[in-house]
């Protein structure tokens, strides 16, 4: 889906974009791939996200957390 380049999106038409670009981040795709397909920037996108009530996802993907010394205890055993 691409937009028409420096063209303002409102109302309606915001509103919409701006749902369906959200369930497509909740599924899983990165606010630099919605940016690339929608033709506009990170910013315009990570806006509209915000607007849509996105929860936005931390960076870096999916982080392993450190062990504490208990599991490490645990694991040495």
């Amino acid at each position: 889906m691409q937009i028409k380049p420096r063209v303002r999106i409102v109302g309606a038409e915001r509103h919409q974009l701006a749902q369906v670009l959200a369930g497509r981040y909740a599924a899983g795709e990165s606010i630099r791939e919605l940016a690339v397909s929608v033709g506009r920037s990170y910013g315009f996108i990570h806006t509209l996200l915000e607007e849509a009530g996105a929860e936005i996802r931390h960076r870096g993907g999916n982080q392993r957390t450190r062990p504490t010394a208990a599991s490490a205890a645990e694991a040495g055993k």
